[in-house]
């Protein structure tokens, strides 16, 4: 099974150094010993010593103990290596990492073990297996959770840019409203809304069965925008049935959480077997962040567009590369993915910290994203035969 794996690289430019002398870029001797210790590092966790290095390059012509020391030293200098004490050994930076995901990697593929866990989670060769995208995307969560044992998260696409299938309106006590809205592909959207005034079933009935016939196939923002122009343009249509209707798409899609979508996050306990967050300040902070709806997808949206850049790249944050300070010790790898019949773009994420392997979670969420596509297109195609 061939895979395409894109990942999205950052310029020179757009990374943030720390000093001058990281715009230094190492020779082919210091990338090899840079891939070696960030290697070494992502197993133990510890600080990589110029000893360890020379044990696993002994008999290489050129790396003798005095040349690795030499160049870990200067790959400190470039800013690529750090020593958190005066004794230790060293760890990769920010930007070590930065420059590792970007020119180290090599080419990217799922191993069988991993394609293996993911055919048997998605069902792969049962024809009598079915899902809803809803219940896919809450197990694809917990598939990458999994996975990298970190934090699995995937978005739906917005509610607001949904394309509309169906929309129901069920009356509640204390004037609320439970609004029903199916998208494409068979995406179901609940939301409670609180009104002003009261409206009767009939009233909720008339304005679901004319929102329905009229606007079937349209995202909410164009709906909510259509029936504004005819109140604007056509008096006499200004009745009470347009009213609500304005009133229901209005509040529909009332806040910015969700024009984002909704959100699936898995193995946030993860988080707390890691010795990388020692700070239990920060680790709060980050629990706190990835325990608020609208906090996290702001996050998200900003690491992934849904315009021109969600075009099949993985995209990858690293440290002190995220905007929001709880995730400063933190590596976001997203990716987007499409839902058929829609124009809107969903994301799929392992958020852990930035000891994670990059190569396999680079390969897993790409592979994951992609397939997440094809079972949601399956999905339809299947109720759309039905």
């Amino acid at each position: 099974m061939r895979i395409k794996l894109t990942v999205k690289k950052m310029s020179v430019r757009e990374i943030q150094y720390t000093s001058e002398n990281i715009l230094k870029v190492p020779d082919s001797r210091g990338q090899i010993i840079l891939s070696a210790v960030i290697n070494e590092h992502l197993i133990t966790g510890e600080p990589v010593g110029s000893k360890t290095i020379a044990e696993k390059f002994s008999g290489a012509s050129g790396l003798s103990s005095a040349t690795i020391r030499n160049v870990m030293s200067e790959l400190e200098d470039f800013g690529l290596l750090e020593q958190p004490h005066t004794s230790a050994g060293r760890v990769p930076t920010d930007q070590g990492y930065r420059f590792y995901v970007d020119n180290l990697l090599g080419v990217l593929s799922v191993s069988k073990d991993d394609l293996r866990m993911i055919s048997d989670e998605f069902g792969f060769g049962d024809s009598d297996f079915t899902e809803t995208p809803d219940r896919l995307m809450e197990r694809t969560s917990q598939l990458l959770s999994a996975l990298s044992n970190n934090v699995g998260i995937v978005v739906s696409p917005s509610l607001a840019n949904d394309r509309l299938q169906h929309i129901g309106f069920v009356n509640l006590p204390d004037n609320r409203v439970l609004i029903v809205l199916v998208s494409a592909p068979n995406i179901v959207h609940n939301k409670i809304i609180r009104l002003k005034t009261a409206f009767s079933n009939d009233e909720l009935e008339r304005t679901a069965r004319y929102l329905n016939a009229e606007f079937s196939g349209k995202s909410l923002s164009e709906i909510r925008a259509s029936i504004l122009k005819l109140m604007h343009e056509e008096k006499a249509l200004f009745d009470k049935l347009l009213q609500t209707a304005v009133i229901l798409c209005s509040q529909s899609i009332e806040d910015e959480e969700d024009r984002l979508g909704e959100v699936y996050v898995d193995g946030t306990p993860n988080i707390l077997t890691k010795n990388d967050f020692a700070d239990l300040e920060r680790l709060r902070e980050l629990l706190r962040t990835i325990g608020e709806k609208s906090r996290l997808l702001q996050i998200l949206n900003e690491c992934v567009g849904r315009g021109e850049s969600a075009k099949g790249n993985v995209q990858i944050i690293i440290g002190s590369e995220n905007s929001s300070p709880s995730l400063k010790n933190c590596t976001l790898i997203t990716a987007p993915y499409r839902l058929a019949g829609s124009s809107a773009f969903g994301t799929l994420s392992v958020l852990g910290p930035t000891r994670i392997e990059y190569a396999r979670m680079i390969s897993i969420v790409s592979y994951v994203a992609q397939i997440l596509e094809k079972m949601i297109a399956k999905e339809h195609s299947g109720s759309s035969n039905n």
